[in-house]
């Protein structure tokens, strides 16, 4: 059922130009922000410690702090609220050994004079498993790429390929410039969330780019931008609807979900709004400043339907035994 119906297709190339100067604004303050501010990286890629601990009240948080104070392995600890008001956690980029062996007993002793609580959780990573899996995560991500300019250069064409790519690092870019921003701490559910992208956001331009490839055998007119926009006025209702049902549960995650999946939820937010908007505005006209060629598309394809005619006219004869 198609909830936004069109008479007539939408003029959205002819301002291609717009929103390749908005997007291209955007990328720019995007990299500023990544260049200039950097990541705020959480224990897993910084490597310290992390302790989370919860009162049966509401935690005395400059309590804590002035008690940590007190021993010189806490010194520029970080102490933050997590979730409620009843929870803090406790942020050290020292190691495990400096901390001591058993850093919830050392934690307890600290903390006895401030109230009733618990240790919930103590994560420890070293530095250099920090930096270990920051390369990792990196080489992740450049593999992911890599993959899908193989696999879309396989199933359409090079220029849609580039394009998809290009689309691709646009919706990643902007969703780390956005962390940087806002300042979320970048760990392991950070990655998790910018590969989500990827596929969410390739997902989205595969089915406009089917649209578009569909429309080239169908529709008559040579003129790519007139193809286009009738494609992606064809597939908007279905790419409105999906993308308006998964922002609203991500959106349900990031304010009933917790501390602990704030930033993962934020990122996918972002990524769902910039992905939907680079679907249609961004992978389209790199299409068209790329050079597409209609006529040469519709020849190969021709060609590519004679071969298979020659094919299946071959088989049938050797079938008949005539050859």
């Amino acid at each position: 059922m198609e909830i936004f119906k069109y008479k007539k297709p939408l003029s959205l190339m002819s301002k291609s130009k717009r929103f390749g100067l908005l997007s291209v604004t955007v990328l720019i303050l995007a990299l500023g922000l990544i260049i200039g501010k950097g990541f705020n990286y959480g224990i897993d890629f910084a490597g310290g410690t992390l302790i989370q601990v919860q009162y049966e009240g509401n935690a005395p948080i400059k309590e804590v702090r002035k008690a940590l104070e007190t021993d010189k392995a806490y010194e520029g600890a970080t102490v933050t609220f997590f979730g409620g008001e009843d929870e803090v956690v406790i942020r050290t980029k020292m190691s495990s050994k400096a901390l001591g062996e058993d850093v919830g007993d050392k934690i307890r002793t600290l903390l006895k004079d401030t109230g009733d609580f618990k240790v919930r959780r103590v994560d420890m990573v070293g530095a250099k498993v920090g930096s270990e899996l920051r390369e990792q995560g990196l080489m992740a991500m450049v593999l992911a790429i890599i993959g899908i300019l193989i696999y879309v250069s396989f199933r359409f064409e090079w220029r849609f390929a580039v394009a998809a790519v290009m689309a691709l690092l646009h919706d990643v870019t902007i969703a780390m410039g956005m962390i940087v921003l806002v300042g979320v701490e970048v760990n392991l559910d950070i990655l998790a969330a910018l590969l989500t992208i990827l596929g969410y956001s390739l997902n989205d331009t595969i089915i406009v780019f089917d649209r578009i490839r569909e429309g080239i055998r169908t529709i008559k007119d040579p003129d790519l931008g007139v193809i286009i926009d009738e494609s992606v006025t064809r597939t908007l209702s279905r790419t409105t609807l999906t993308s308006l049902t998964t922002f609203f549960v991500v959106l349900s995650l990031f304010l009933f979900g917790g501390e602990i999946i704030n930033g993962f939820s934020f990122t996918l937010l972002v990524g769902i709004v910039v992905g939907t908007y680079s679907s249609i505005f961004v992978a389209s006209p790199i299409l068209m400043w790329l050079g597409f060629s209609v006529s040469g598309f519709r020849e190969k394809e021709a060609a590519k339907l004679k071969r298979e005619k020659e094919k299946e006219k071959m088989r049938a004869m050797y079938e008949n035994g005539t050859i």
